[in-house]
């Protein structure tokens, strides 16, 4: 078992940068793939990033290819989502997960993850 706890969120204003944070403890942070997600008010989670166990593959929303990128430090057992070019619609809870049965490939659904953060707030204003 794993636990996750996000941080970075906060409040930017369009165009501005965030970079949230992951940190992993509990378990061998190397056997999970990563994934990002976020919720709005009313909506549904959504995928927003993933990365697999080596770093060696990652995928994105569509929503957010070219302004954010996912990494991950297996050291430091922690997964990274740096934010660029923020906006308005970006504004969500941002929620770290980990799934250990995924062998190949980037899953990209809420349901293909086992363990969930409690979620970090940005807010992007216009």
């Amino acid at each position: 078992q794993v636990q996750l706890v996000e941080s970075g969120g906060g409040l930017v204003q369009t165009g501005g940068s965030l970079r949230l944070s992951c940190a992993a403890s509990g378990h061998t942070f190397s056997s999970y793939v990563m994934g990002w997600f976020r919720q709005a008010p009313g909506k549904e989670r959504v995928f927003v990033a993933a990365i697999t166990r080596t770093g060696g593959r990652v995928d994105y929303a569509n929503s957010v290819k070219g302004r954010f990128t996912i990494s991950r430090d297996n050291a430091k057992n922690t997964v990274y989502l740096q934010m660029n070019s923020l906006k308005p619609e970006d504004t969500a809870v941002y929620y770290c997960a980990a799934d250990s049965f995924t062998l190949q490939g980037v899953p990209m659904t809420a349901r293909e993850y086992d363990y969930w953060g409690q979620g970090t707030q940005v807010t992007v204003s216009s």
